[in-house]
């Protein structure tokens, strides 16, 4: 094959975890929104870089502006030879793409080619790729979903954890929209992703998934925080059988404490999310609430919120929501121990 090679997506992806090194040749702002999973970010021209180019091409002309860009994205990618590959072998087989597939890319596969590098370079680029992984995600593989059910605190997410340290198939989109699915989801210190880069990290997960095996993923509403899962995705599950995780009160009351010990150690945090509550019970009964975390009564904060606020919801929308919750297989712990959780996914996993 001669080098650089232009390959499409429907060449590369299917072989997407035999490069060596997936490199994104676009800004660091680009690269922040999504990018290909596993891609490292070598900007051939960075934020500031491409507003000068672009400026200068819009104000002068594409002849100033490529004599402006050549010389920088040269000094870009030979510090990149000069610092970051600088040790890789004559073998070392590099996926490159950028915005299009254009001229950004396009100039690190050429030098890597002149090199001796066996160098891919991705044909339409990353708009290429966002285009394959939007219809990709539209008609997903008929997965054999298994539905974790069960009212907040159960410990369907510990549980899906568990699964996956067992070897099961898990999709976890909670995990992948880094939120916990409920007005107190938000986990802090890590925001949430991009709607691009959720939806890359759901792809991801599910084109590695054995089509012939059970995958396992949580009751989820049709947004987790502020992202959306795919519809197509969305709407396999919520015909997908499903498993009822059944715990006393007492018991989740104690794994949401655990759980959300950063609004515990907190009240003024968690008064704030509860705030978002008011239309639904009413300013009196907020305030109630907010009066039982400032005084340290969580335990029994927690036991009011699962009782007037979580438990009803989540009722309501599962029987609306996923069409064989009725027929649901029950499957009760005994604890929140890390062995009866352990025994929950060996009695799923088989």
């Amino acid at each position: 094959m001669k080098y650089p090679a232009v390959l499409g997506v429907d060449d590369v992806l299917p072989m997407l975890d035999q490069f060596d090194t997936i490199i994104d040749a676009r800004s660091e702002s680009e690269f922040a929104l999504d990018r290909i999973p596993g891609a490292i970010n070598c900007p051939t021209l960075d934020d500031a870089q491409r507003v000068l180019v672009g400026t200068t091409y819009k104000q002068v002309g594409a002849f100033e502006a490529k004599k402006i860009g050549a010389p920088l994205v040269a000094k870009n990618i030979a510090h990149y030879v000069e610092t970051l590959f600088a040790a890789k072998p004559k073998d070392w087989k590099p996926l490159v793409y950028c915005w299009r597939g254009g001229n950004r890319s396009g100039s690190m596969a050429l030098i890597f080619a002149k090199i001796g590098w066996p160098v891919v370079q991705l044909d339409g680029g990353y708009k290429a790729y966002r285009a394959y992984v939007a219809t990709a995600l539209e008609n997903p593989p008929p997965f054999d979903f298994r539905v974790v059910c069960g009212t907040t605190g159960s410990g369907k997410s510990r549980l899906l954890q568990t699964l996956e340290s067992v070897g099961a198939q898990v999709l976890d989109l909670e995990r992948l929209a880094a939120h916990r699915g409920s007005v107190l989801g938000h986990l802090p210190g890590e925001p949430q992703p991009s709607q691009k880069m959720f939806e890359t990290r759901v792809w991801d997960k599910l084109r590695r998934f054995d089509p012939s095996k059970p995958v396992f993923v949580e009751s989820e509403s049709k947004k987790v925080g502020n992202l959306r899962v795919p519809d197509a995705v969305m709407e396999r599950m919520r015909a997908s059988p499903c498993v009822a995780l059944q715990l006393d009160r007492p018991l989740r009351v104690q794994l949401l404490m655990e759980d959300y010990h950063h609004f515990c150690a907190d009240p003024a945090a968690l008064n704030t999310q509860l705030d978002h509550l008011v239309q639904l019970h009413g300013r009196a009964r907020i305030d109630a609430w907010h009066d039982l975390a400032n005084t340290g009564r969580m335990p029994e904060l927690v036991d009011q919120l699962l009782v007037e606020h979580y438990d009803p919801a989540y009722l309501r929308s599962i029987d609306r929501n996923f069409i064989q919750y009725p027929q649901a297989d029950v499957l009760t712990l005994p604890g929140i121990s890390k062995d009866d959780f352990l025994a929950a996914a060996r009695h799923l996993h088989g």
